[in-house]
């Protein structure tokens, strides 16, 4: 992987956490935490483009 996109330590503990807590989720806990974080995905992409464009349009 490119070394710009790669994980810090301090991200990689956060991920190995995040992964844990995931295995102890039930089927639907999962599921309903998965739509969710893609939900928050969308808004965060929406975000960036809004924020783009404002920045592109000002100068």
């Amino acid at each position: 992987m490119n070394q710009e996109m790669e994980l810090t330590l301090e991200q990689e503990f956060h991920l190995r956490h995040f992964a844990d807590v995931v295995k102890q989720m039930s089927r639907e806990q999962a599921q309903a935490f998965l739509i969710e974080q893609h939900r928050l995905m969308l808004v965060q992409k929406t975000l960036f483009q809004k924020l783009l464009k404002q920045g592109w349009e000002s100068k």
